[in-house]
């Protein structure tokens, strides 16, 4: 196996990982290097201190033996967007966690410079998962559709809890879906993360950093509907379904024009109480300019499915939000009886106060609100289990009390493309290359690209 500690730094383990260096709490020993990026590093790691951390009142909820996962996020304060959204993840993670089709956060680590004091990476011990949805289709391996209906209705349990707190996850794709050996699923990755009013006028520009995949990015977006709705995060289930019964992606955009073309080709020309909802005027001058399209039947395209399964996707990929199935309803389908259980679909008691740091704008002070956190949480996270409980049950009680409407604010733009990797796997299908009205070399395709991917946000252009 393979040899990773090189060092002992601040009772931490000094290990080289990616030939970076990875400092941890010296009681775990990694055991696996599972995946890096541009802003971070994961791997898999062992505890073994002789004793079970319940006894010791260490942080982890496992016994001595187990493992987790320790993903490093790096470069946090070299951009404020990178730092919003680090600032996100470790609020919501500590928010949800328990629930059990939620990823689970253990422990945060900072590893400051002893000179200067200063630090750009934090540490993130989370409950280690096998592998992501993405990986489980990718690989080719036979599922059933006893395996598609468990993973929906696990991803539709997660997703209530998340909206019964007013957050929209907004970024919903195979690959922040986790999946152990048991097929057990829980939900990750909630840098993109925002808050929702049922008061249309609160939620007015908060969707500037939607920049959800292209390929599981909601329509209304794209098309600038007059408000967002909790609907966005179905819509995304609802493609994730369909990548279960196909094997691959249903809507596969080389670009934001592309994919609402791919959309338009299965849902059909939109009917005109629909049409007059498209906020961008070029965007529905260009719908109106297409010809006619008869929607398809998704038994066509997956005439192998359970018809309950297609029924479900029918609802979920609705191209006008408002008549898209809400997360109740579709935990309530036929489809999903066997798994449903109302007394094991818990909501969220209290809602999610993004106020409290949405309106920090400068790095300096979100980064104190960061070492806030993570002093907080390893503070917390080492009581014992009885007192943990306690604070939890006065927290709530007091946000309960304390609950106020959100206020939203916009943050930069970050467009995010699909890899050229995935391009390559899932090639552009070919009656597409007919069906494109508006040439690229055309002035106006990237003008209407602009509108599709700001959406409402049409007052920001590309640079």
């Amino acid at each position: 196996m393979q040899e990773f500690s090189s060092g002992i730094y601040y009772g931490r383990s000094v290990n080289k990982v990616y030939n970076q260096e990875f400092i941890i709490d010296r009681r775990f020993k990694i055991v696996k290097e599972l995946g890096h990026g541009a802003y971070g590093i994961v791997c898999s790691a062992k505890y073994d201190d002789g004793e079970s951390h319940q006894q010791t009142g260490s942080s982890h909820s496992t016994s001595d033996g187990s493992y987790v996962a320790i993903k490093k996020i790096t470069n946090i304060f070299s951009k404020k967007i990178l730092c919003k959204r680090a600032l996100r993840e470790l609020k919501l993670l500590q928010f949800f966690r328990g629930h059990k089709n939620i990823t689970c956060l253990y422990d945060l680590d900072i590893i400051p410079n002893p000179m200067t004091g200063e630090f750009n990476e934090i540490y993130l011990y989370e409950e280690l998962m096998e592998c992501d949805m993405h990986q489980i289709i990718r690989s080719g391996q036979p599922l059933t559709d006893s395996h598609y209906q468990s993973f929906i209705y696990q991803i539709l349990c997660g997703l209530k809890y998340i909206h019964s707190a007013d957050v929209l996850h907004r970024d919903l794709k195979p690959g922040n879906l986790l999946v152990n050996a048991d097929c057990e699923l829980k939900i990750c990755d909630f840098g993109l993360a925002r808050g929702f009013s049922e008061n249309p006028d609160e939620n007015n520009g908060f969707m500037t950093e939607y920049v959800a995949t292209r390929w599981y990015r909601a329509p209304e977006i794209m098309l600038s509907f007059t408000n967002y709705t909790k609907a966005i995060d179905i819509w995304s289930v609802g493609c994730i379904l369909a990548e279960l019964l196909g094997s691959k992606p249903i809507f596969r955009g080389k670009d934001y024009v592309d994919q609402l073309n791919q959309i338009l080709m299965i849902l059909g020309t939109p009917p005109e109480e629909t049409l007059t909802k498209i906020g961008s005027q070029r965007a529905q001058n260009y719908v109106r300019s297409l010809p006619f399209m008869q929607k398809i039947n998704y038994s066509e395209i997956f005439p192998s499915a359970n018809p309950l399964a297609l029924d479900l996707l029918e609802r979920m990929l609705t191209l006008d939000p408002y008549k898209r199935i809400s997360v109740e309803d579709a935990l309530n389908h036929k489809y999903l009886e066997i798994w449903h259980d109302p007394k094991d679909e818990p909501e969220c008691q209290i809602k999610f106060d993004f106020k409290s740091f949405e309106n920090f704008d400068e790095i300096d002070d979100m980064k104190q609100l960061i070492i806030n956190e993570v002093k907080n949480f390893r503070e917390f996270v080492r009581k014992p289990i009885e007192e943990q409980q306690q604070i939890q049950l006065q927290l709530q009680l007091q946000k309960k009390e304390e609950q106020q409407a959100e206020q939203y604010y916009q943050d930069d733009i970050l467009q995010t493309n699909m890899t050229n990797d995935l391009e390559k796997d899932y090639p552009r299908p070919q009656e597409l290359n007919d069906f494109a009205y508006l040439e690229q070399s055309n002035p106006e395709y990237y003008r209407l690209e602009e509108d599709l991917v700001y959406g409402l946000d049409g007052n920001i252009h590309f640079n």
